[in-house]
C-alpha cells in the first residue's frame, strides 16, 4: 500500500468529484424524483392520510430523505462500474498509489453528492411548509444518522458497481432500496397496515430510522428508535463494507 494513502485518496476523490460537477444533472435527477414524490403525497394523498396533530409534510420528510439517498447511490454504482469497464483500476495498479484509493474516492464522492441532494430536498420541503422545532444538537443527530445511512448504502452500491456485467445491473440494485420506505412508517402509520405487512414494516430498518429522524425534527426525544436506527446503520455498514472489500480483492487480484 502507498505510504501516501490519504493524499492519494484526496487526489482521486478530486477526480471523481470533477466528474460529478461536470454532470450536475445527476444530482438534480437524484433530487427530482423524491421532490416529485413529496409533491404528490403532500398535495394529492396527504389529505386522506391521518397523522394526528403532525402536518403531513413534517411526517413524511424523513422517508423522502432516505429515498433520496437510495436514489443517489445508484449513480455511485454506475460510476464505479464505468471505471471498472474502462480499465481505470488496471492502470492504477501500475502506479505507486494506494490500490483502494479509487474505491474510497467513489465513496467520498457519494457522500458529497448525496449531501447536496439532501440539502436541495430539504430546501424544497421548507418552501412547502416543513418546519422543525429541533435544536442544534438534534439537527446534528439527524445529520449523523443520514451520514451513516449514506455510508451504509454506498458500500452496498460498491458491490454491484464492482461485480455487475451491465450498466443496468449496476444500477438496478437500488430499486428495492427505493421501494423499502413505502413498506414502513415513512408515509402512513404502521397501525393502518394489515397484520403481516405491519409486522414487516415495524421490524425493518427504515421504520426505526424514519421514526428517530421524525422525533428529532419535532424537537422531542427519539427514545429507543435512535439507538435501534444507529445499530441498523452501523450493522449494515459493517456487513456491506466487508462484502465490498471481498468483492474488490477478487476483482483486482
Amino acid at each position: 500500500m502507498s505510504t501516501h494513502y490519504f493524499s492519494d485518496t484526496i487526489v482521486l476523490t478530486g477526480r471523481t468529484l470533477r466528474h460529478v460537477t461536470r454532470s450536475l444533472d445527476t444530482i438534480i435527477t437524484t433530487a427530482i424524483t423524491p421532490i416529485a414524490m413529496m409533491l404528490l403525497f403532500v398535495y394529492v394523498f396527504g389529505g386522506a392520510i391521518d397523522t394526528g396533530s403532525v402536518r403531513y409534510i413534517d411526517y413524511m420528510l424523513p422517508g423522502i430523505l432516505l429515498i433520496t439517498i437510495a436514489s443517489g447511490v445508484s449513480y455511485t454504482a454506475f460510476r464505479l462500474f464505468t471505471d471498472m469497464k474502462s480499465g481505470v483500476f488496471e492502470r492504477l495498479e501500475s502506479m505507486p498509489i494506494a490500490r483502494s484509493g479509487l474505491l474510497w474516492a467513489h465513496v467520498l464522492t457519494s457522500l458529497v453528492a448525496n449531501l447536496i441532494s439532501l440539502a436541495i430536498v430539504v430546501g424544497v420541503a421548507v418552501l412547502m411548509g416543513f418546519r422543525s422545532g429541533a435544536a442544534v444538537p438534534a439537527w446534528l443527530a439527524v445529520a449523523g444518522i443520514l451520514f451513516l445511512f449514506i455510508l451504509a448504502l454506498t458500500w452496498i452500491a460498491v458491490i454491484p458497481g464492482l461485480s455487475a456485467t451491465s450498466v443496468e445491473g449496476a444500477s438496478a440494485f437500488s430499486y428495492p432500496l427505493i421501494f423499502l420506505p413505502f413498506i414502513s412508517s415513512a408515509f402512513v402509520p404502521t397501525e393502518t397496515m394489515p397484520g403481516p405487512v405491519r409486522w414487516f414494516a415495524e421490524q425493518q430498518p427504515v421504520t426505526s430510522i424514519v421514526n428517530a429522524i421524525r422525533a428529532l425534527f419535532a424537537g422531542g426525544p427519539a427514545g429507543d428508535d435512535s439507538w435501534i436506527a444507529l445499530a441498523w446503520c452501523v450493522g449494515i455498514l459493517v456487513v456491506a463494507y466487508g462484502f465490498a472489500m471481498l468483492t474488490y480483492r477478487r476483482k483486482t487480484s
